[in-house]
């Protein structure tokens, strides 16, 4: 998937590009380090470590992690992949058109109303401008009630809770409709 842009009238023009494991390692250390990032789980992670782990997604055929920006300027980080094959192996039964995915929003000391919603909705139109995506899968932690309460509002429904090797998750999905629907155009 090549890079894609949205304008938000609010907030200003989203641009998803692929992400380079090497040029932006440093730049995602300092996001997945961060203490509002305990969620990503990488709190202790080294530079080379962030650098590795990236350079692992880009190899894989089934991973890929892409660059949010606004207006230029880097602001988040997506992972999207085929949760038959990554993540949730044996622990649902996959669909065809279905599509893992995790995001991260940039450490920010001035927030903005409304912004990390912004990024979930480009998010989502991201993965849904592939016509092969039929349905978003995640798996976020069942503590994080603040990625709950914003996946609710652009349309994912929770389906139960499971338990993965790193947290107990809560599996939830949304289809292009239930998108639609939560977030019209």
């Amino acid at each position: 998937m090549s890079t894609t842009s949205r304008m938000n009238s609010a907030i200003g023009t989203f641009t998803i590009r692929p992400l380079d494991p090497t040029e932006d390692a440093e730049l995602l250390h300092g996001w997945v380090t961060h203490p509002k990032a305990a969620f990503w789980m990488m709190q202790e992670a080294e530079l080379h470590d962030v650098e590795r782990a990236y350079m692992a997604i880009a190899a894989s055929e089934y991973h890929d992690a892409f660059l949010g920006l606004l207006d230029g300027e880097p602001v988040f980080l997506m992972e999207r992949y085929d949760p038959a094959h990554v993540e949730l192996v044996g622990l649902y039964e996959p669909e065809p058109g279905d599509v893992g995915m995790h995001f991260l929003v940039a450490p920010s000391d001035t927030p903005v109303h409304g912004f990390t919603r912004a990024v979930i909705t480009a998010v989502m139109e991201h993965l849904f401008a592939d016509p092969a995506t039929a349905r978003v899968v995640v798996e976020p932690d069942v503590r994080n009630k603040a990625v709950h309460a914003l996946n609710e509002a652009v349309g994912f429904l929770p389906e139960r809770e499971i338990q993965k090797p790193e947290k107990k998750a809560l599996l939830s999905f949304c289809t292009r409709e239930q998108f639609e629907k939560a977030v019209p155009a």
